[in-house]
């Protein structure tokens, strides 16, 4: 069983070495079991040495989230405990788009009763730290403003916070980034 382990291991590596397109991503995303390789594994591989791998290995994760949940679930606490490790930027822009997708109000039921018991002030602080870092690139900070937005009812104390960080950032980052704080403050006005 190991050895099989290892092969698709290794098979998985050879693929996302070179550069794939989406239809590959989801048919790798498709093919994640306890059978070939699971979303463990796609968590473990997000942080390889070679950033490319480390970043086709999250985008495949971030499908097998969007499309095959029941496969990601089983993980969603590791994947959690991983995130802020997160230092591809490539990788990370994946990881904080899952993020926003498991912090919204429209995520499953399973998602929200995972993320209810979850202590999640760790990855809160790693999800500020890089919305004020100038090295992280504006997608990654844009789903970092969604995160922050969504956790305000577990979490009343990011509200203040979150409005006086887009001040200090929206004159600092691109029309994009400003664009996106519009729409949080719209989102944060909602929020009593």
């Amino acid at each position: 069983m190991i050895f099989l382990f290892l092969w698709f291991m290794q098979f998985l590596i050879n693929i996302i070495q070179k550069p794939i397109g989406k239809i590959e991503v989801e048919k790798l995303a498709s093919n994640v079991s306890d059978q070939t390789f699971s979303a463990k594994n796609l968590i473990d591989l997000s942080f390889h040495h070679d950033e490319q791998i480390g970043f086709r290995a999250a985008w495949i994760l971030e499908r097998v989230y969007s499309n095959h949940q029941v496969n990601f679930l089983p993980f969603a606490d590791y994947f959690l405990d991983k995130l802020p490790q997160q230092n591809n930027p490539s990788a990370l822009r994946h990881f904080v788009k899952i993020l926003a997708f498991m912090t919204n109000k429209k995520a499953s039921r399973e998602v929200k009763d995972i993320l209810q018991d979850y202590d999640t002030k760790g990855f809160v602080e790693a999800v500020f730290a890089w919305l004020i870092d100038e090295n992280i690139p504006v997608a990654v900070k844009s789903h970092c403003l969604n995160i922050l937005a969504n956790l305000i009812s577990k979490h009343q104390w990011i509200k203040e916070e979150l409005i006086d960080t887009m001040e200090f950032l929206v004159d600092k980052e691109s029309i994009g980034f400003f664009a996106k704080v519009k729409q949080i403050r719209k989102q944060l006005k909602s929020i009593k």
